[in-house]
């Protein structure tokens, strides 16, 4: 025991210098030589730093849309989570772009966790392009769970995109404050020590938590090669990073919001989106909500899905006007679930 323990000192010791670091992000990029600037292609957004991000479109054929969707997908997916969601918009005259953000599906990097600035610089830039293309039309964000996250510390932020409307499904909102003490430890600690090791979620995980009644969509996305099933302990850190600041900014968001989320929700869990929507009573923000009794964490992608497509773009139109679903506001519900627990 004596000499299996010596041998666990010089590990323990690496462990604790390396735990020193700052957990790994995505080097800045540099523009080649002539490069034009941001712009729009075919078949990708291309940022002020030369990073071609791909992007899937989906818009009417037979006119200019009356409003546009700028998409952002959520943790390990890609631009392809709005593929039933935007030819559905494109029939009501919408246009959606959603595109890989820097990490996932085909962008730069791979894997390695971008940074809340990069991630949010990229939104600011897009929806610019957006706004350039279509000056007339009704300008929209919509982020699903992490893309809700991006699209939070986005508008709660002292520089908000330019848009007209912003939509919220199931953002991520489990930051540090609602970890813990031990996951939040362990999690540092993994981070530095270990970042670039990557795992992925045990069978048990996988198998209890559901994040879709739609069974054949999430089989879909799982034999997907442009999902990311392993990830890597510094990009878990990040996105809890960006998870705490989603939590501070719903308040701050200002002008026409709302958030959407589902009563079966597993993945955001009700404990941290009540802490969230309290955070954000407390500021005073304009912050719409909406409950959804049959609805789990992706609502774009749900069997009952165009109840929530439908709402979207109703609220497009007029952010004033009732829900045709009628679906009421989250934190009265999420309230009378926690009274009811005996």
């Amino acid at each position: 025991m004596v000499l299996q323990f010596s041998k666990l000192i010089p590990l323990a010791a690496a462990l604790a210098l390396s735990a020193c670091a700052t957990p790994h992000i995505q080097s800045p990029l540099t523009p080649p030589p002539g490069f034009a600037g941001a712009h729009v292609e075919d078949r990708a957004l291309v940022m002020s730093d030369g990073a071609r991000l791909p992007y899937l479109r989906w818009g009417p054929t037979d006119r200019a849309p009356w409003a546009v969707i700028v998409a952002l997908h959520g943790m390990n997916d890609h631009d392809a989570s709005f593929r039933l969601a935007g030819p559905w918009w494109a029939e009501q005259g919408i246009e959606t772009w959603s595109y890989d953000q820097r990490g996932f599906g085909a962008a730069p990097g791979r894997g390695e966790w971008a940074g809340e600035q990069r991630m949010t610089d990229d939104l600011r830039e897009i929806t610019a392009m957006a706004r350039a293309r279509y000056p007339n039309a009704v300008i929209a964000v919509v982020g699903e769970s992490m893309g809700g996250s991006v699209t939070a510390a986005a508008f709660g932020s002292d520089n908000p995109p330019d848009a007209d409307r912003v939509v919220l499904l199931a953002p991520g909102v489990w930051g540090w404050s609602t970890q813990g003490p031990l996951n939040s430890a362990a999690l540092n600690i993994a981070a530095r020590a270990l970042g670039d090791v990557a795992l992925e979620p045990p069978e048990f995980i996988t198998r209890d938590i559901h994040a879709s009644s739609n069974t054949l969509e999430l089989i879909r996305n799982g034999r997907d090669p442009m999902s990311i099933l392993a990830t890597r302990f510094d990009t878990v850190y990040g996105l809890v990073d960006l998870m705490e600041t989603s939590s501070r900014s719903l308040g701050r968001i200002r002008g026409d919001a709302i958030l959407m989320y589902g009563a079966h929700d597993e993945v955001v869990k009700k404990g941290p989106m009540r802490l969230a929507l309290r955070r954000a009573e407390a500021e005073g923000g304009t912050l719409r909500t909406a409950w959804y009794p049959n609805g789990w964490h992706l609502l774009n992608r749900d069997l009952d899905a165009e109840i929530v497509y439908r709402d979207v773009v109703s609220w497009l139109r007029d952010p004033k006007a009732p829900l045709p679903s009628g679906a009421p506001a989250v934190l009265p519900q999420l309230d009378r679930k926690a009274s009811a627990v005996p």
